[in-house]
């Protein structure tokens, strides 16, 4: 037994603070979640905005995304996000669902420029709720 599966065993959750295409794709998050006791993961527009520019991985959905007709940077932002983020969700819910809820939850941050706009914020992260569609996403 590894120590983070002794950590697991303890009542730890252990979350990977970063998420990507690159993780998704290769099969790295997903041997993470099954193999070394990644119970969750954490996302915001500076991780996402780390990962879209540091690889190409996005680049086919970002045209498709453009060809569709949205223009506006945080649109576009969120077409691609979203799908990573619902992504991960999915392959957490068996650890979701064997913990009743308690864990297998991937985060999702609010845009920054809310920051100081409570109803506004709101708004986001209930319409982002909403079109992430999964419950054991966490806005």
């Amino acid at each position: 037994m590894n120590r983070l599966d002794q950590l697991h065993d303890a009542g730890v959750s252990i979350w990977l603070d970063m998420l990507s295409r690159d993780l998704l794709d290769s099969g790295a998050f997903a041997t993470l979640v099954a193999d070394c006791a990644v119970t969750g993961a954490t996302s915001n527009p500076t991780i996402f905005a780390k990962a879209m520019t540091n690889s190409d991985a996005y680049d086919d959905q970002l045209r498709a995304v453009v060809a569709s007709g949205v223009r506006t940077p945080k649109e576009l932002f969120f077409a691609i996000a979203l799908d990573d983020v619902r992504r991960a969700a999915d392959l957490l819910r068996p650890v979701y669902e064997a913990s009743d809820g308690r864990d297998g939850f991937v985060s999702f941050e609010c845009t920054p420029d809310l920051a100081d706009d409570t109803d506004a914020t709101i708004d986001q992260g209930l319409e982002l709720w909403h079109r992430l569609d999964r419950p054991n996403v966490m806005i």
